[in-house]
């Protein structure tokens, strides 16, 4: 399975905020996020890391 889990850095911890994202779009208000089960969201943030390897999506509070 190639989908990941987004954490986002907030008062300098990770916090688990979406498993088993299958899409991930920077937009205009923010970077918008599908998983896998048709949950969706936008959050106010900017990508500070992919891993891949790991499955793993790390995003900065903007």
């Amino acid at each position: 399975m190639c989908e990941a889990n987004a954490y986002i850095i907030k008062d300098g911890e990770e916090k688990l905020i979406m498993e088993s994202v299958d899409t991930l779009r920077p937009e205009k208000d923010g970077i918008y996020l599908l998983d896998i089960f048709g949950g969706q969201r936008t959050i106010k943030a900017r990508i500070k890391e992919l891993n891949l390897v790991d499955h793993r999506i790390l995003l900065e509070e903007e």
